[in-house]
């Protein structure tokens, strides 16, 4: 159990007027807050985020009032995954870009890493699920790993993660009257129906 960046060594001390919990560091109060906006301008490694956040125009979103829990990815995951954010132009592709983006958003609270148990499923911002994997101490969204867990904001938590989340793929409408679907391969090799 930890308390901010202090662990609990010795918990559940009874006292005449409360419980006292013996923590291995010194808790010092947050400096002035910023919003979710703002740190992640602020780090130096999520250049990529805030140009995302600014092209599909939700920065405004993210500083609402929350409170949200942001799983950030790094510069270096927006590279990994091929987006170049200068492709993003029509309509249609920035639609897509929110969705990817809003795939990283919860908006129902902040959850901390002392939350997120193995197997958590939680609706993102977007309307799809995302889940958790916890295995010996780390957690995972999806298939992205969190790197820094609980960065706090003045309106919600940012874990930042290596990689970016990429939203399930919707299932395709049937239209009315098809007798048969027939699907691809990704590598368009093969079908079935």
């Amino acid at each position: 159990v930890m308390v901010g960046d202090a662990t609990v060594v010795l918990a559940d001390v009874p006292a005449s007027n409360g419980v006292i919990h013996v923590i291995d560091k010194v808790l010092m109060p947050p400096a002035d807050l910023v919003d979710i906006a703002a740190v992640a301008m602020s780090t130096g490694v999520h250049d990529s985020l805030v140009a995302a956040l600014v092209k599909a125009d939700l920065v405004t979103t993210v500083q609402g009032d929350g409170p949200f829990t942001v799983f950030a990815p790094t510069d270096q995951a927006f590279t990994d995954a091929g987006i170049d954010l200068d492709a993003f132009t029509t309509d249609e592709e920035i639609a897509a870009l929110t969705d990817i983006l809003l795939y990283h958003v919860y908006t129902v609270g902040a959850v901390y890493a002392a939350d997120v148990t193995d197997g958590l499923t939680v609706a993102m911002a977007n309307g799809d699920d995302a889940s958790f994997t916890v295995t010996d101490g780390t957690v995972m969204i999806g298939d992205a790993t969190v790197t820094t867990a609980d960065v706090m904001a003045s309106n919600g938590v940012i874990h930042v993660i290596d990689k970016v989340l990429m939203p399930p793929a919707d299932e395709p409408v049937i239209p009315e009257g098809c007798d048969f679907v027939i699907g691809l391969s990704e590598d368009g090799m093969a079908f079935d129906n």
